[in-house]
């Protein structure tokens, strides 16, 4: 699960920025992003994460499968390093290392249980949830820039909370027919699309790290409360202490890893070489990523 996020989040990454920016919340985005082979195995990767997450619920507590699936982030930056050839600095290396100890801890103090269902409160706060993330989207389109990753990446990752939270109930649905009948399936199914766009948006303005980031943290974290509070997620007696600090080192290495991952985007957009003008590009090697076209650092990070 986490290895297919890990390659989900870069491929989809590099198609976001060769795709033309939006500045409305369009769901067309959607489409033309699917014109990307590379988006489209990206795509492939994060649908077979979701598969595994999906399992994962059925038996074990949000605040594990959520800080695994952040931590797909750690496998993002291994694989710029071999596939985009991204530097990986000591402080990196530890980071991964403290990111490992805190998916360890969180393993260590999960206690498997089925969960509780939501009940018809718990289905009206999941719509709620959708009509208010959509309208804070309508608005954060407009941000440029690292702002407009991060409030975009945030808005995605509290969509795919949702999806989350409305996939630990329905992954204990006793049979097919009360699995396809279930409100909590279509919320799941919405949630998923409404966060896969505004993902989609927040890598094109300029950080994907930043973007991914965010999603992570705002997607682990309301998911294990409501898991904690409202679903019957358990902890194994007297690991409490382990569970918070396995979640919060999880959480700590993942928006971590951003800082060294990102001055190599900013880097490769500085040093790259002048190409030849094409109708429709800004190419000039000293404009800040998000505006130098279609092509920018996460798609071309380079050695220094």
């Amino acid at each position: 699960m986490i290895v297919a996020y890990g390659f989900a989040n870069m491929l989809q990454s590099v198609a976001a920025a060769r795709t033309t920016v939006h500045h409305t919340f369009d769901p067309g985005l959607l489409l033309r992003l699917a014109g990307h082979r590379t988006y489209l195995v990206g795509l492939l990767c994060q649908v077979v994460g979701f598969v595994l997450a999906f399992l994962a619920r059925r038996d074990l507590p949000l605040f594990l499968v959520q800080a695994s699936v952040a931590a797909g982030l750690g496998v993002t930056a291994l694989l710029g390093v071999v596939v985009l050839k991204w530097r990986l600095p000591a402080a990196e290396v530890a980071l991964l290392v403290l990111l490992f100890a805190g998916i360890t801890a969180l393993v260590l103090s999960a206690q498997p249980a089925p969960s509780k269902g939501l009940g018809t409160a718990g289905l009206v706060a999941l719509a709620a949830a959708l009509g208010g993330i959509g309208l804070l989207g309508f608005f954060a389109v407009r941000l440029h820039g690292a702002p407009g990753s991060v409030a975009l990446g945030s808005l995605a990752g509290l969509a795919f909370s949702a999806a989350a939270v409305a996939a630990r109930p329905l992954a204990s649905a006793p049979s097919a027919e009360a699995f396809v009948r279930d409100p909590l399936l279509y919320l799941l199914i919405v949630h998923s699309l409404v966060g896969q766009l505004l993902l989609g948006l927040a890598m094109q303005r300029g950080s994907t790290t930043a973007a991914v980031a965010a999603m992570d943290a705002a997607g682990a974290v309301p998911a294990a409360i409501v898991g904690l509070l409202l679903l019957d997620d358990k902890i194994w007696p007297g690991r409490e202490w382990l569970a918070a600090v396995g979640f919060l080192t999880t959480l700590a290495a993942v928006i971590g890893l951003t800082r060294y991952a990102a001055p190599q985007h900013h880097h490769q957009a500085a040093t790259r070489p002048p190409e030849r003008l094409v109708v429709g590009t800004v190419p000039a090697p000293d404009r800040p990523a998000h505006l130098a076209g279609p092509r920018t650092a996460a798609a071309n990070r380079q050695p220094s």
